[in-house]
């Protein structure tokens, strides 16, 4: 079997990547272009893209493949319907980002709440060394415990980050995007009782048609001028603009994305304008990629070419 990958980059440096080996001819692609595609999936029998987009044209001039495999979650890159016309399986692999994501979460909040980093900064710049007291608080923050925490999406991560909000004191409720989870142990509430309620607002969602553009200006009215908005779900449930609004009018206290509608972020996009960027924390789409649930990755992916050959 010749099998490609088409974005190791994607994965970066894992201890199982070159376990594939074992299941064919192997081709390691670091990135890949559109431009480089349809070449490189042409003499493919199975095909691995993280992020790659393989459209109809691409998966109808690929005339030996039999598998597409994307090591992600998400399969939005994908022409599924043209998949299926072609008789070619896609599989994905679900669960494994889902410790790393949460503990991800917190460190996004824990910054927003108690930025650790400005009196590390304030002791090595000696500054503190010239103290007339002990302590410093020109930074006052407060404590998880006792607060409201507001889940959307309550999915194998939404659960996680609900363990450990628990764990913190945090009263948990959640939103149901689909409307149908309402079998959980925490108090399942609307959108509009979420949003005017709760202290943090942590988004666990995928983006479909009930989550597009969720989270806009008159959402963001809504919310407590202390409140935090997390995003570790998908971009494009939170309006971009909106939020750079809501941070410099001062809606809502703070927020952290994890995620964008495009990625990498356009220079362009608002919230690298925003006139309070300390109440503002942006990273890029990092919180799934602990090195334990890289390799899970690796290994969902890996299972699920073993399965595929087993059945031919």
């Amino acid at each position: 079997m010749k099998i490609v990958f088409l974005d190791t980059k994607t994965v970066g440096e894992v201890p199982n990547l070159d376990e594939l080996d074992a299941l064919g001819d192997v081709s390691y692609y670091s990135t890949t272009t559109p431009e480089q595609t349809a070449d490189r999936i042409n003499e493919a029998d199975i095909v691995i893209t993280n992020k790659v987009v393989l459209d109809r044209n691409l998966i109808e001039g690929a005339k030996k493949l039999k598998l597409i495999c994307v090591a992600a979650t998400g399969m939005n890159n994908i022409d599924r319907e043209a998949a299926q016309e072609a008789d070619i399986p896609v599989e994905n692999v679900g669960g494994y980002a889902a410790k790393s994501v949460a503990q991800s979460t917190f460190a996004l909040i824990l910054h927003l709440v108690q930025d650790i980093v400005f009196y590390d900064e304030y002791v090595k710049s000696g500054v503190y060394s010239e103290s007339d007291i002990f302590t410093n608080l020109d930074r006052p923050f407060w404590e998880i415990s006792g607060k409201r925490f507001g889940i959307i999406g309550l999915g194998s991560i939404g659960r996680q980050v609900a363990q450990i909000a628990e764990a913190f004191g945090a009263e948990v409720v959640y939103y149901s995007t689909s409307g149908r989870n309402t079998d959980q142990p925490y108090k399942r509430v609307d959108l509009n009782e979420l949003l005017d309620s709760s202290h943090i607002i942590s988004i666990h969602a995928p983006l479909n048609e009930n989550t597009a553009g969720l989270i806009g200006y008159e959402e963001m009215k809504k919310m407590k001028p202390s409140a935090l908005l997390i995003n570790t779900g998908r971009g494009g449930i939170v309006d971009e603009k909106a939020l750079a609004s809501a941070i410099d009018q001062g809606l809502i206290a703070g927020a952290a994305l994890d995620v964008f509608e495009t990625e990498p972020i356009e220079p362009d996009n608002p919230l690298l304008q925003v006139g309070k960027p300390d109440r503002l924390l942006l990273v890029p789409h990092i919180t799934w990629s602990s090195i334990e649930a890289r390799t899970e990755l690796m290994d969902g992916v890996k299972k699920n070419i073993e399965s595929f050959l087993r059945s031919i």
